[in-house]
């Protein structure tokens, strides 16, 4: 019986409660912002929330929709905790990560609240597996502040655009250098390695650029180590949202398509090098 058609034990109340047919749907998202041991998650009404942070630097969030699950349900305004991220995707994938054509993995998961571990059962081939996640009070997270009225620049390109991209650049390089500019070179990234400078240029009208939208020359410089762990989410991506707002904070928002066709979304923050001077540029 699908674990969406089970009811709770009676007596039993979860603050959270969800369930999905397949639950690669969630390791994948998962394993795209997995570049630290820990995360938090926030469930609301709309969906879940996945957050990984490292050195106040950077932030990924990655967005399953409430409508990705089969069963979602939350009965307070907002539910959080912190939890081991490595955990949560070993259990997540303890039927292995390649199942058999036609198969997958069926995940109910179910946290009663604060205090409580969170819950999850697998069920592959008629085999169900129950595990038991501790659960930590969540960390304050960074707040980016970063809005759509705040946004200078944006640019969204079809991902292949941005791997072709990181494959070509020198990743020796410290720094990568982002200019974004209503008149060219429009889009350029700049690499500064063993190898010497090296740059990419996208006109606006590229095939693979799907909207320009720059209202003023914007050149900024992000730790390559910082942006790496993104490369996650990208090689997953089909389409990615590059924006920057007035104090070169960076927003890169990867449209991800799952298996069954529906869209999810990661999307990381990256703080501006502060090592850069007006002289460098």
């Amino acid at each position: 019986m699908p674990f969406s058609a089970q009811p709770p034990a009676s007596g039993e109340r979860y603050a959270l409660s969800a369930s999905l047919d397949n639950a690669r749907h969630l390791s994948s998202l998962l394993r795209a912002v997995h570049f630290q041991d820990h995360a938090t998650c926030l469930a609301t009404a709309s969906g879940l929330r996945v957050t990984v942070e490292d050195a106040k630097c950077i932030q990924a969030n990655a967005f399953i929709q409430a409508e990705i699950f089969q069963e979602f349900s939350v009965q307070e305004e907002s539910v959080m905790f912190r939890i081991s991220l490595s955990v949560l995707l070993d259990c997540l994938t303890i039927f292995g990560t390649s199942s058999l054509p036609g198969t997958s993995t069926a995940l109910r998961m179910c946290y009663q609240g604060y205090g409580y571990p969170l819950m999850l059962f697998l069920e592959e081939g008629g085999v169900v597996t129950v595990c038991k996640i501790n659960t930590q009070e969540p960390d304050e997270l960074l707040d980016f502040d970063f809005c759509s009225t705040k946004v200078v620049n944006k640019i969204i390109l079809q991902s292949e655009g941005l791997r072709e991209a990181f494959a070509e650049l020198d990743m020796t390089s410290e720094v990568l250098q982002i200019t974004m500019s209503p008149d060219k070179p429009y889009f350029r990234l700049s690499t500064f390695g063993n190898a010497g400078s090296a740059h990419l240029d996208y006109p606006r009208d590229s095939d693979l650029m799907e909207a320009f939208h720059c209202s003023q020359t914007q050149t900024n410089r992000y730790k390559i180590s910082l942006l790496k762990p993104s490369t996650k989410a990208l090689a997953l991506s089909c389409k990615v949202s590059i924006r920057t707002d007035a104090q070169g904070f960076l927003s890169l928002q990867y449209m991800i398509r799952n298996e069954d066709g529906q869209i999810c979304f990661v999307e990381y923050y990256c703080c501006p090098d502060e090592n850069i001077t007006e002289a460098e540029l």
